[in-house]
């Protein structure tokens, strides 16, 4: 426990690092690592490819169900919606820097409030490998470095996804150190990481209602989380009640 605690603090070291240059990093910079990052997924499909054939292996292995080995599934085509994914939010604009909410005050006093990034972001999720990618494109066009723990089910796919994405970093001004992964399927990283405080700002769950109760319960770190959401089913008034 002690190694694996090491090993986290060692990452969060590095995202916190990369976080602080990747705040000052202006939108040509960010887009521009953006497109690289969405080139090197098309470039080495093959390789993503790859390695998500061991995690489909693993799958039908252990026997889960067909929607589980779907979500799983990367194929050339899920690599390019990646990588177009990628591409759009690049197209976004950039919401670091923008004011909204100004305000006078009696005194004359103008007040304004201005969207500036996190800091260091950690995303901890299930299954759909095509997370890795979305979560790091978000988090980089938002100025934020992110530190990523997908499900072990996914688990080669991911770790081809991010270190591809870090790599294409190298490329640009942005420090590769701002997408990390975890790379073991450790239960007990998940634990580390979720009381690391000093390095993370923010931490999402992206999952089941196991995985969001978990990290709710054990985090030391502020979470962002989604619950079952409120759902509503509209019928047309010529419906057959």
């Amino acid at each position: 426990m002690k190694r694996m605690k090491n090993v986290i603090e060692e990452t969060g070291r590095k995202a916190r690092s990369a976080a602080r240059l990747l705040a000052l990093a202006g939108t040509l910079e960010k887009n521009s690592a953006l497109g690289l990052m969405a080139d090197g997924l098309i470039e080495h499909s093959k390789e993503i490819i790859k390695e998500n054939k061991k995690d489909i292996a693993g799958a039908k292995k252990d026997n889960l169900s067909s929607a589980i080995i779907d979500r799983l599934l990367i194929d050339p085509k899920r690599v390019e919606a990646m990588a177009d994914g990628m591409r759009e939010v690049a197209s976004l604009p950039d919401p670091v820097g923008r004011v909204y909410a100004e305000s006078v005050r009696p005194n004359g006093l103008k007040t304004a409030r201005i969207r500036i990034p996190i800091g260091v972001i950690g995303i901890i999720y299930e299954s759909r490998p095509n997370v890795t990618a979305d979560t790091s494109a978000l988090c980089l066009k938002s100025g934020n470095a992110v530190i990523l723990r997908g499900g072990k089910e996914a688990f080669n796919s991911n770790r081809a996804i991010a270190r591809l994405l870090s790599s294409a970093l190298e490329k640009s001004k942005i420090s590769p150190d701002a997408v990390q992964f975890i790379e073991t399927t450790d239960r007990e990283a998940v634990l580390a990481m979720l009381k690391m405080d000093r390095h993370i700002d923010l931490i999402i769950p992206r999952g089941g209602p196991g995985l969001i109760r978990f990290v709710s319960e054990k985090s030391t770190i502020p979470v962002v989380k989604h619950d079952a959401g409120v759902c509503h089913v509209y019928i047309y008034e010529a419906a057959d009640f």
